[in-house]
């Protein structure tokens, strides 16, 4: 289906509002009614974008969040090409998780998709590009003689995913934050152990 510039603005406006529901503190099972009031679309607007309705919609929206979790953590994820730069990773996905709370709209929004074609492979694919945004920040550093060359990369980058997954989890939870930030400071300290002992570091804070 061939979208005008004015369509694409509607039916961005209409995944931009299932969004906003989504965040809310209760969001509850997002119905299409809800959609509507929310956007002040039609009926008829929301099938002539999502025909495939509600399920269509969410799929729409889950692919939104997933690609807001890895544009959040940017310019940082992009750029681990440094010890300050990893640190300010670090502290950038703290602050975002700080404010989201327990409440994680990607997470909320899977749970009505748990049945739906397509809403595995939207966490499988924001998963896959997560791992690699740091590992090639670990590839870099390796490059720069920061990192030892024998540290597997893809499986270090794993930890970080598996990690920060894990913590956020427990953030769901429990509302803190400690378990996220430990998470990253015993895996940042790992790296940092693994700096070669001779050789030119060029980096500032490679030595704190």
């Amino acid at each position: 289906m061939r979208i005008t510039a004015k369509g694409r603005a509607t039916r961005q406006r209409i995944i931009d509002g299932a969004a906003a529901h989504l965040h809310s503190a209760e969001p509850g099972e997002m119905t299409l009614d809800d959609v509507r009031a929310i956007t002040g679309t039609s009926k008829g607007q929301l099938f002539h974008y999502f025909p495939g309705g509600k399920e269509e919609l969410l799929l729409a929206v889950a692919q939104h969040e997933a690609d807001r979790v890895l544009d959040d953590q940017q310019p940082h994820l992009g750029a681990l090409t440094s010890w300050p730069a990893w640190q300010r990773w670090r502290d950038a996905v703290l602050a975002r998780y700080q404010a989201q709370g327990s409440h994680c709209p990607l997470s909320a929004l899977m749970s009505q998709l748990t049945t739906t074609p397509g809403a595995t492979e939207v966490v499988r694919a924001l998963l896959a590009q997560w791992q690699q945004h740091i590992r090639v920040g670990i590839e870099a550093m390796q490059a720069a003689g920061r990192i030892r060359p024998e540290l597997d990369p893809d499986r270090t980058a794993a930890a970080f995913v598996a990690g920060i997954q894990g913590g956020v989890q427990v953030l769901r939870s429990t509302g803190r934050i400690d378990h996220l930030a430990a998470v990253f400071d015993v895996l940042l300290t790992h790296l940092r152990a693994t700096a070669p002992t001779t050789g030119t570091l060029t980096d500032p804070a490679a030595s704190k």
